[in-house]
């Protein structure tokens, strides 16, 4: 969850949320793009029947993207009737570790992106995309 928190807060004009009981929510503009769910009748371990208490969900660019991202082999990603036809994958804390810090940073940039002001996101993109530039030119 240190990383969750470090790159989200690291995405210009992003604040945080603790909700009474310390979830956060993280936000730009006032809009949710990632947060720890609290525990909904929705999200239930399937060995114990129990609401899963620890539950991220991430916002994406498209449905089609999370139909790719549900897709995946490891099994990381899932949604709940409560998603159906809204662009978010939800994802266990338990299973952060299965991800890579490059593609835990990318879904982050990514659930940014789909909140954030036009000019805002236009501007770090251009941004980065000059820093990656220069990290790929031979030395």
């Amino acid at each position: 969850m240190a990383d969750v928190d470090a790159l989200a807060l690291s995405m210009p004009q992003t604040t945080k949320d603790a909700s009474g009981d310390g979830r956060p929510s993280y936000l730009v503009h006032g809009k949710l793009f990632c947060c720890h769910r609290s525990r909904r009748r929705d999200a239930i371990d399937p060995q114990t029947g129990e609401r899963l208490d620890d539950v991220l969900m991430f916002r994406v660019g498209n449905l089609g993207l999370k139909e790719l991202m549900l897709a995946d082999d490891r099994g990381v990603f899932f949604t709940t009737p409560h998603f159906d036809g809204y662009p978010a994958v939800l994802l266990r804390i338990a299973d952060l570790d299965r991800l890579g810090r490059d593609e835990l940073h990318d879904m982050v940039v990514e659930a940014w992106l789909t909140r954030a002001q036009k000019r805002v996101a236009k501007a770090w993109l251009e941004e980065h995309a000059e820093s990656a530039e220069l990290a790929e030119q031979p030395t």
